[in-house]
Order: C-alpha cells, then structure tokens, then sequence
C-alpha cells in the first residue's frame, strides 16, 4: 500500500538524518520531506474511495437484504392465501408467515448491524492511521519549525 511505503521512507529519512550534537532533533531535507507528504496527499483519496466503497457495499447489502425479506413474506402471503380452505389452515398459515416474516426481519437487522459494525471497524482503522500520519507530520512541523528558529 503506497501509503504505508511513504511513512517507511519519512521513518527511514528521519533515522538516516544527521543529528544536532546533545539533542534528540535531527536535520531533515525540506525537498524531500515535502514530497513524502505530497506522495502522503496523493495516496489518501485511495483510502477514502475504499471506505466509501465499503459504506456502498453495506447500503447494498440492506438492500438486498430487504428485498429478500419482502420476497420471502409475498412468498409466504402468496402460499397462505393458496391454503386458505380451512380456517384452521388459514391460522396456522398466518402464524407461518409471521414467523417467517419476524425471522427475515431480524436477519435484515443482523446483517444490517453487521455490515454497520464492518465499515465503522474499517473507518476507524482508517481514522487511526490519518491520526498517526498528522501526528507524524506535525511533530516532524514542529521539529522544522524549531530548527529554523536555532
């Protein structure tokens, strides 16, 4: 993942920099610094175009989900009314279809919850990795800032 390859540069650019005597700073190339974090802004779309993908991916999983679950119930109405001959198979009929119907639900809901708790894991990780990366960079900032001002 380019991503991580440009932290693995900056993190190698950093320990193979020279270091200011009796100091933990280090003098780091500016040119090079910057273009880690151009090659950090180009690589950051991709990252956001897969969390997207993922949100896209559990919108249609509900979708489907929900389809099927409709499918089933119309199913089940469809057989009912088939059945429907004897008041007696016409109750136990109607119980079917709303045992089908309350198990299709929450298989939605279970699914739905599932896919909500993937892209959330999966935004999350996401989020950990921008912290670190802007923690990095306001730290190595920083460190420029403080050579400048020496």
């Amino acid at each position: 993942m380019e991503l991580f390859n440009v932290i693995n540069e900056m993190e190698e650019l950093i320990e193979n920099s020279p270091k200011v005597p009796m100091t933990k700073r280090v003098l780091v190339d500016e040119d090079r610094l910057l273009d880690y974090l151009d090659r950090i802004r180009a690589s950051l779309p991709e990252e956001l175009r897969q969390a997207k993908w993922v949100l896209q991916e559990r919108d249609k999983v509900i979708t489907d989900s929900r389809r099927e679950a409709v499918r089933i119930i119309e199913d089940a109405e469809k057989q009912l009314e088939k059945k429907a001959v004897d008041s007696e198979i016409t109750r136990k009929a109607q119980e079917i279809s709303d045992d089908i119907r309350l198990r299709s639900e929450e298989v939605a809901r279970q699914i739905k919850h599932g896919a909500m708790d993937y892209a959330d894991e999966v935004l999350a990780g996401l989020e950990e990795q921008l912290n670190a990366i802007l923690g990095q960079v306001q730290e190595n900032r920083s460190e420029l800032k403080g050579n400048k001002d020496n």
